[in-house]
């Protein structure tokens, strides 16, 4: 125990300063994009549209858009046409609705807005279960080193429990097999009232890389999803940013 607690001491204090100082991330992380199509040739437009492999750029009433829910930042977009796509360092990047993430060369980004009530029953405590709805496990494990000493979480009052009837909520990742359909739907219910659903990742909110496979349900109409977390997989700074701001700790 007492080699224990000496290799404690030399490691030092390892938790993240993140929220209240800026912190650096990787030079290859990719964060918010910011589009620029005005000045595209014809040409070039038609190779923006065709390039991404998840169809996440599309063309809409004659505008261009980018579907940020679907997107998994492969930045292959960024590296055919630079000027058009750049992502990016910014982390936050969270949104209440599903349309917020919807985004074209005149969004202008906004700020996630605090639901009241929310802040009012989990602002001080947060229990969430997670489930894993047929995932790839790279969701997943970010949002498991967020209980680790770099992130801690848990000194927010957030934490991940083992039973839907002693959370708050459910924190979806993954972008629900047919396995798992049912499974989701009855962790949900088990909640206890007033509940919230977080999806977090490409998957989750739109079906990703998966979105078009026969036996990719989608999560159910029943979820009323109140925070929406992008990413393919999400940063850890991007998930606690979210859940932060979703619970008025920082704004």
């Amino acid at each position: 125990m007492i080699k224990e607690i000496l290799a404690r001491i030399k490691q030092g204090y390892r938790t993240l300063p993140f929220p209240f100082e800026k912190i650096k991330l990787s030079e290859r992380y990719k964060g918010y994009p910011k589009l620029d199509f005005s000045n595209l040739k014809e040409s070039e437009i038609e190779e923006l549209l065709s390039v991404c492999p998840n169809s996440c750029i599309y063309k809409d009433a004659g505008k261009i858009n980018l579907d940020l829910g679907n997107c998994t930042f492969c930045a292959i977009c960024e590296k055919k046409l630079p000027q058009a796509v750049k992502f990016s360092k910014d982390w936050s990047m969270a949104f209440s609705s599903r349309e917020d993430l919807i985004l074209s060369q005149d969004t202008k980004k906004k700020s996630y807005v605090l639901r009241e009530e929310i802040r009012k029953l989990f602002g001080r405590s947060l229990r969430l279960r997670q489930v894993s709805a047929g995932g790839c496990n790279a969701c997943e494990a970010d949002c498991n080193v967020l209980g680790t000493p770099a992130f801690d979480m848990g000194r927010f009052g957030i934490q991940f429990v083992a039973s839907p009837r002693h959370a708050d909520g459910i924190l979806i990742t993954g972008p629900v097999s047919e396995n798992m359909y049912t499974a989701l739907i009855k962790t949900y219910r088990a909640v206890p009232d007033p509940k919230i659903a977080i999806a977090v990742g490409a998957c989750a909110i739109g079906g990703g890389i998966y979105r078009n496979l026969p036996k990719v349900k989608g999560i159910s109409e029943e979820i009323n999803i109140d925070l929406y977390i992008p990413g393919c997989p999400p940063n850890p700074i991007t998930i606690l940013d979210a859940l932060l701001r979703f619970i008025g700790r920082i704004k």
